[in-house]
């Protein structure tokens, strides 16, 4: 399961995510392309826990997977 995988299962857009994480949609658009890592505060990796309702390791595998469907 990739980002926008974890963030669609949730039923957010992604402008509900980068209102909750106070970023920008084009930020969160580049994550799940595996366009760019995400770089956050430790308080907006907490909240993104509780945005898609995930464990840990479920984010840290989805990074890692959009990060390879990109080919990056």
């Amino acid at each position: 399961m990739d980002l926008k995988a974890l963030r669609e299962r949730t039923g957010l857009r992604t402008i509900d995510v980068a209102y909750e994480l106070k970023c920008s949609e084009s930020s969160v658009r580049n994550w799940e392309k595996g366009r760019t890592t995400p770089k956050m505060e430790v308080w907006q990796v907490f909240r993104l826990l509780e945005v898609y309702q995930c464990t840990r390791e479920e984010l840290e595998q989805a990074v890692r997977e959009s990060i390879v469907e990109s080919g990056t």
